[in-house]
């Protein structure tokens, strides 16, 4: 108790010596730039993007991101592997054309299945991957929780499957991601509909995984700014990632193997995780903002307690 209401008076006072520093700098400028300013900052944009940088930082994002990408590399690739295996090998090359794997590796791929194949991935063996492949819920649960400001859930037998729903989530949605837009370029509009598909995909799986793994202490209403945030971001990443990815893969598989793909695609995924995070900040902020928009996102009439928001019905 003694050490939150020290670290609220550091925050306060932190903040306020911040705002001083605005202010003087503020003075120094003509009075156009510094109404243009107040009201850049005092809008409802401002007030987003400054709090949300904030939050950002003191959340420690950047960090949680590193965690997140490591955990998704070592987790979801072994099931995307385990899922291969279940069918017989078959989807291997499918599944390298989805991570854009270089030649050099994609042998290795084919030997870690055909191992696999071999020693028969038995239902213990299912069982130990899946396992282990709950870590990375609970990083996330972490993050979203530090996020939303809610008690983490109780790690029990009953909430195991949720864990496990969000990892098999993000499984498929690396497979998904590319697979379901090939069969709408024969539908028209061609342009259009890869990116509605992308969209939906996206957007429900940024919705999707904090409300599972906080166990729906957060309302899906609550979470739509930021899954619709990260949807559209990664409109943007997903093509320059894809323009990207496969070059930096060949050439750090020719200079550096098997351990350069690896360090690629870690750089990848911390990419992505930085986008997931930093749109759940923002989506928080987003829908706990006084504004107007804040209070139909929470469905309140004139209240701007972010509080009630998080046991709404």
């Amino acid at each position: 108790m003694t050490e939150d209401v020290h670290g609220s008076r550091e925050s306060r006072s932190s903040e306020a010596a911040m705002l001083a520093v605005a202010e003087g700098i503020l003075r120094r400028l003509p009075p156009r730039l510094q109404n243009l300013l107040i009201r850049l900052f005092t809008g409802w944009l401002g007030r987003v993007v400054l709090q949300g940088i904030r939050e950002f930082i003191r959340l420690e994002m950047f960090d949680r991101s590193m965690t997140i990408a490591a955990q998704f590399f070592t987790s979801v690739f072994p099931i995307l592997i385990l899922f291969t295996t279940w069918a017989s090998g078959s989807d291997s090359e499918r599944l390298a054309d989805a991570l854009s794997l270089p030649d050099q590796t994609r042998s290795l791929l084919e030997d870690a299945i055909e191992g696999a194949e071999g020693s028969a991935f038995g239902i213990a063996g299912a069982l130990l991957v899946l396992a282990s492949a709950t870590s990375l819920s609970r990083a996330l649960i972490r993050a979203f929780a530090a996020i939303w400001a809610v008690p983490k859930p109780k790690s029990t037998l009953g909430s195991a499957w949720r864990w496990l729903a969000a990892v098999l989530v993000l499984a498929l949605a690396v497979i998904l991601a590319r697979a379901t837009t090939e069969p709408v370029h024969v539908l028209p509009p061609r342009e259009m509909l890869p990116l509605v598909v992308a969209l939906a995909l996206d957007g429900s799986v940024a919705l999707f995984v904090p409300w599972v793994l906080l166990g729906r202490a957060v309302h899906p209403r609550l979470l739509a700014p930021g899954a619709m945030l990260f949807a559209l971001l990664m409109l943007t990443v997903r093509p320059a990632t894809a323009a990207w990815l496969p070059h930096a893969l060949e050439v750090s598989a020719d200079r550096y193997g098997s351990i350069g793909v690896a360090f690629t695609y870690l750089a990848c995924l911390y990419t992505a995780s930085l986008c997931f995070l930093a749109t759940a900040v923002l989506g928080h902020v987003v829908a706990n903002d006084r504004g107007r928009m804040g209070q139909w996102i929470r469905r309140e009439r004139g209240a701007s307690d972010a509080a009630r928001a998080l046991d709404i019905p």
